[in-house]
């Protein structure tokens, strides 16, 4: 899907303002931008500009000589504002220090879906368009002003410079910019060789925001009346309430409401502690969840059962087969889900992270009896997503409890309540059989069941598969595996099928990668070991196979930057997998010490990665960082059990997701240098990463890992 942004027209225009505002719109084909309505706007206070955004990235320049872009994304710390930024600064000659990239609230039409890896290629043509109209009619704006030829004038730090040593800033010149048609110089963007700030490593444009308290989040609101709230659950999956004795609970100082909502009962009151304190004084007798009968054990022979089946293998060939389970994940963002909701009888308004708004506020309206238009949703920073902001089941609840409590709420989920009643990526179970026959591999076929939410949550709409968001935006849960549907090796004849495993009401959704992060792993585990059944080098192998260059060519910088092959100490091991996806490809080298199998350490990452022209290298390689420490979180230590209906974690203290002392000694991302579009970036790194992790784990401790996380 990312792919398809970049191949479509786009196109730019000026808005009726007094000052200078350009748009172009995101997401949609040529033909709606070319019938779209050109919105009438006027200025307000201080800022040059209010065009109507409706499905467009508009361009402010303000009096104060601020460049403003709204952008329809969300920014959940992958560093999406940042890389916008770039794109803006660079075509414009502005100071990246004068570029704002605030959030937009939720739109009625047009692109505003961050998912997939897409933001920065979807984002890079029209962003680069857009800031060099707004150049060409500065420039032209100011040759007026000066008498002379708009070709004689350049542009640097946010303004523009006559040959005599005149200058004008942006802002000074925007009134008059805003009324030019027909720019006297071109507005068609930089070629790359000219690029100055693309491409170079830069520091997050909000990192001093961030580590000084300044950015705001959800809980960092303060909304007129909105008082705290927290919501006591059942101890199991999906359970009801039969009774609440609630009277100790409502005399408690400081409380203000206690009501009931479909995944339990909100206190709201005057602080957090006095939230919390009453929440522990309900009584309530719950009825067990759908799956109180179900465990671990019982759900993995559920997921066995249901993989479908190989089929016969070539007539002659060799098998190397293999069977994994993986287990549910939970996403554990470092910012607990916050919502600030006010609902009345006649509008709603509500504050929190969301990476789909739009579907977020139709689904609202809905289920508090609002139409859409009378629902604000603003889009605020997210601590942290990796998928789960594409579910807005804490925002729907913010919103019901807001309408039955009649006042404005700030509702917080707690990280228990995150881990035990949020969304999870489902468990999986996997067969493999790779044939070989004189010493090529001839047929490739996986088979994998996954868990599948079987039935409609109360107070949202259903939420199938992989996760509605991700459907809704067209990139539901695969047909076939990846990828033995698209082909990374020449494994001769290809094949994959799917089936699932239905748990009435258990809470999925998509996780880092989605699909990929389990069957590509899975996939790169059987790579290793049919290189060892042929005999072959583990890299040496895959070089002879790959199909792309440039995957090989990735392989072929994380294997000699890692010194692939060298000697290891005893308990010690290398391994190494590539991926290729969202337009992009990578490859990790990981070095693990397993000296103690049951406390293994990596010690060493080296990771590769060709994503076309990489916007921010800087923001790139924390992608990749982050990546990696994912691969080895979920492949050691990291999951989510399911006792008798309950997910049994309830904080980081039993999730075992990697902290510091869990990371590379030693981390180090390669960025290969390219001349084409941006691809995804934000996911690419976790199948690679992880599949490298479980293939050192296994040539250090001479097994073969099958079940993830390891230590579970």
């Amino acid at each position: 899907m990312e792919r398809q942004w970049s191949r479509r027209r786009f196109m730019v225009y000026s808005l009726a303002a007094t000052t200078l505002t350009v748009a172009a719109p995101i997401g949609c084909d040529s033909s709606t931008a070319e019938g779209a309505e050109r919105a009438d706007a006027s200025a307000r206070p201080g800022v040059l500009v209010t065009g109507d955004d409706e499905e467009m990235l508009v361009l402010e320049v303000t009096a104060a000589n601020r460049v403003v872009v709204r952008l329809p994304r969300a920014e959940v710390g992958q560093g999406v504002t940042t890389a916008v930024a770039m794109m803006i600064a660079e075509e414009l000659d502005a100071r990246l220090a004068d570029v704002d990239i605030p959030l937009s609230d939720a739109r009625t039409r047009g692109n505003q879906f961050t998912g997939g890896s897409n933001s920065v290629g979807s984002l890079y043509g029209p962003a680069r368009a857009l800031a060099a109209t707004a150049r060409a009619k500065l420039v032209t704006a100011a040759s007026r002003r000066w008498g002379l030829p708009a070709r004689a004038l350049w542009t640097k730090d946010t303004m523009v410079i006559a040959p005599d040593g005149r200058t004008a800033t942006f802002g000074s010149l925007t009134e008059a910019a805003a009324r030019i048609t027909r720019p006297a110089v071109p507005t068609t963007p930089k070629p790359a060789a000219r690029h100055k700030v693309i491409g170079k490593p830069t520091t997050r444009i909000d990192a001093r925001d961030i580590i000084t308290g300044k950015a705001q989040y959800a809980g960092d609101l303060n909304v007129a009346g909105a008082k705290p709230t927290v919501v006591a659950r059942p101890p199991t999956i999906g359970g009801k309430i039969r009774a609440v004795d609630d009277r100790a609970a409502r005399a408690m100082p400081g409380v203000r409401a206690v009501v009931r909502v479909a995944g339990g009962v909100a206190v709201v009151a005057d602080t957090f502690h006095h939230a919390f304190k009453a929440k522990d004084a309900l009584r309530i007798t719950w009825a067990p969840g759908p799956l109180a009968a179900l465990s671990d054990t019982a759900v993995r022979s559920r997921l066995r059962a249901a993989v479908p089946p190989l089929g016969a293998a070539p007539s002659g060939s060799t098998q190397v087969t293999g069977e994994f389970e993986f287990a549910f994940i939970g996403h554990s963002p470092m910012e607990v889900l916050t919502t600030v909701a006010d609902v009345r009888a006649d509008r709603a308004e509500l504050w929190f992270s969301s990476q789909g708004p739009m579907f977020a506020r139709d689904d609202i309206a809905a289920a508090v009896g609002l139409p859409a238009s009378k629902v604000k949703v603003h889009v605020t920073r997210g601590g942290g997503s990796f998928g789960r902001r594409l579910n807005h089941d804490f925002a729907l609840e913010a919103a019901l409890v807001s309408k039955a409590a009649r006042m404005p709420v700030k509702l917080m989920w707690s990280r228990s309540d995150d881990l035990r009643h949020g969304r999870m990526r489902p468990a999986t179970h996997h067969r493999i059989r790779v044939s070989h026959k004189n010493g090529q591999v001839v047929a490739f076929t996986h088979a994998l069941a996954s868990a599948n939410e079987g039935a409609v949550r109360d107070g949202a709409r259903a939420q199938g598969g992989v996760t509605s968001a991700l459907t809704r935006a067209g990139r539901g849960p695969s047909a076939g595996p990846v990828p033995s549907d698209s082909g990374l090796y020449n494994f001769g004849r290809l094949s994959g099928n799917w089936g699932s495993v239905e748990l009435a009401a258990i809470p999925l959704g998509a996780w880092r990668s989605v699909d990929s992060g389990t069957t590509r792993t899975a996939e790169e585990i059987m790579v290793d070991e049919t290189a060892r059944s042929l005999g072959k080098d583990p890299v040496a192998f895959r070089r002879t196979t790959l199909r792309s260059k440039a995957v090989r060519a990735v392989l072929d910088k994380a294997a000699s930057a890692g010194s692939w092959g060298r000697t290891m100490p005893a308990g010690h091991g290398q391994g190494i997998a590539v991926h290729e996806e969202y337009g992009s490809c990578v490859a990790c080298l990981i070095e693990i010490d397993a000296t103690d199998p049951k406390n293994p350490r990596v010690t060493r990452a080296v990771l590769a990665a060709d994503v076309g022209i990489a916007v921010n290298p800087r923001g790139l390689e924390a992608q990749l960082m982050g990546a990696t420490i994912d691969g080895i979180s979920t492949v050691l230590q990291a999951g989510l059990h399911i006792d008798r209906g309950a997910i049994r974690e309830s904080s980081f203290a039993d999730f075992h997701y990697a902290r510091q002392r869990h990371a590379p000694l030693r981390f180090e991302a390669h960025i290969m240098p390219s001349k084409g579009e941006p691809g995804g970036a934000g996911e690419l790194g976790v199948p690679a990463a992880a599949g490298a992790v479980a293939n050192a784990y296994a040539r250090a401790t001479g097994t073969k890992p099958r079940r993830f996380p390891l230590n579970f």
